[in-house]
């Protein structure tokens, strides 16, 4: 069963309001309630979140901004 948690990002001129899940392999995907946003994001072997996919152009500082609200009770 995927887990799902709300979500949001920092926009350019607001928040950015969505919905989390973690994915069967491990990774966790953001998509945004309004559709113009998707991020897709895992650790990667030193523990680090990067991103694996997305919409074109991102934030960098999204991939922390959605690793921080990933639920600390979550194995990964």
């Amino acid at each position: 069963m995927q887990q799902q948690f709300d979500a949001v990002l920092t926009g350019s001129d607001s928040e950015v309001n969505g919905i989390a899940t973690r994915l069967d392999s491990g990774a966790y995907e953001f998509n945004s309630l309004d559709g113009s946003l998707q991020l897709i994001i895992a650790p990667n072997a030193d523990g680090k979140w990067e991103r694996l996919a997305g919409t074109e152009p991102y934030f960098g500082g999204w991939i922390d901004e959605f690793a921080e609200q990933i639920p600390a009770t979550t194995d990964i």
